[in-house]
């Protein structure tokens, strides 16, 4: 059974949300994060990319940088100000993009129910990514990223989700990206009814976010080897994350593009592939699984893929990803490892096929393949069944925001 625990949440003043708040730290550059942040002192980002308050070409895993977002933390606590809440409580977390709306509930999970896979992973994590930050939540003694989890839905919680947001939220407020948050404060009933009704949850999973969790692991761990450890780290057993339904959540594609052919022209790769292949004139999204919609020289073509037999029996290995890996990225293009070959980049379906057309046009890339979405059970079958999805077969959208709740360990 999953448990989620109420937490004194240390968030921003209503006012100063919607400047506090930021993207997540991972999803952009340095460069990108600086520029997001050039003119707000209040966003969220001098805390989690504080390389940017430092000279240009600085290392983000230098020591001055967690040494700056400790500084900088503290003095953002004093000047949006940030506030601790008096007593634990659940929150409820809704996004909502275009016709899209997901409303997740917001809390603190079980670090031992991460590690007995209670909470389920379906990524493997790099312990560079892991090392930066843990060492960012030891510096700061708190947890500044958010967790995004999914569970299948439960009637129980969704009427007590209802009865939350039936009344005023804390925030609400559009984003840059037009994306609109708004945060709800549960009451002490019904915070109490949220960790009863909870306990009617067999599993929770990581749809994005697993470097947070596995940091959070070992931010504890750390914690508690210290000299002195006390009660007051009991924080650190948790970690804070917002767990939607699974019947909300929306993943979109995460699309690949490849800067050369390997030393074939257009058309010899086109004729390679349709040796292989039955290879049509296509549209700039698949319209079905087994099918990904790859432009090359100007056009758009529809490939099926449905002829290349999966590696195992897994389910992994079934998905769209996985047999355009197999059957054409490496077998036609010599791209093995997807994570380490510079010859391979990636782009959340967010950004569109527009995004796909522009790199390969300008000649920043030789092709592009966009993918059909893989699915939540998708995602819920290959972590049951305790396997590994192939890297960036996942992109969620939208996107939780860094500094609106952050939990102190």
């Amino acid at each position: 059974m999953a448990s989620i625990h109420p937490f004194r949440a240390l968030r921003p003043a209503p006012d100063r949300a919607a400047a506090v708040s930021s993207v997540p730290y991972d999803v952009v550059s340095t460069n990108e994060a600086r520029e997001l942040a050039s003119g707000n002192s209040l966003s969220f980002l001098h805390v989690t990319r504080a390389e940017i308050d430092l000279p240009p070409g600085t290392d983000p895993y230098s020591p001055q940088v967690y040494e700056r977002a400790k500084v900088n933390f503290a003095s953002l606590r004093e000047r949006a100000p940030l506030l601790l809440d008096e007593t634990p409580s659940l929150y409820f977390y809704r996004l909502r993009m275009g016709d899209h709306e997901q409303t997740g509930i917001a809390g603190c999970f079980s670090i031992d129910e991460y590690e007995a896979d209670v909470i389920k992973r379906h990524e493997r994590t790099r312990r560079d990514k892991e090392d930066d930050r843990t060492r960012h939540m030891i510096e700061l003694r708190a947890q500044t990223g958010v967790v995004f989890l999914t569970y299948r839905a439960d009637r129980a919680i969704d009427l007590l989700a209802r009865q939350v947001t039936a009344g005023e939220p804390l925030y609400d407020f559009a984003a840059a990206d037009g994306v609109t948050h708004t945060v709800w404060r549960a009451g002490l009933d019904q915070t109490r009814n949220l960790v009863r009704a909870f306990e009617a949850i067999q599993s929770l999973y990581i749809a994005d976010g697993h470097h947070r969790a596995a940091s959070a692991a070992r931010a504890r761990e750390e914690l508690a080897n210290r000299a002195g450890s006390t009660a007051d780290d009991a924080g650190a057993e948790t970690f804070i994350a917002v767990a939607f339904p699974d019947d909300q959540v929306q993943i979109l594609p995460y699309n690949r593009v490849i800067k050369d052919l390997g030393g074939r022209t257009a058309r010899q790769f086109l004729g390679a592939l349709r040796a292989q292949f039955r290879v049509t004139d296509g549209a700039p999204t698949p319209e079905r699984k087994g099918e990904v919609s790859m432009y090359l020289d100007g056009r758009w073509y529809a490939i099926d893929l449905t002829s290349v037999p999966p590696e195992d029996t897994s389910r992994g290995s079934s998905l769209d990803v996985s047999r355009l890996q197999q059957g054409v990225l490496e077998a036609l293009l010599n791209i093995g490892d997807v994570r380490t070959d510079k010859r391979i980049d990636f782009v959340g379906g967010a950004r569109g096929s527009d995004a796909l057309m522009r790199a390969v046009d300008s000649g920043d890339a030789a092709v592009a393949f966009s993918m059909y979405p893989v699915t939540v059970d998708d995602l819920m079958a290959i972590a049951d069944d305790g396997g590994i999805m192939p890297p960036k077969s996942t992109w969620f959208e939208p996107k939780l925001r860094d500094g609106l709740l952050v939990h102190l360990i």
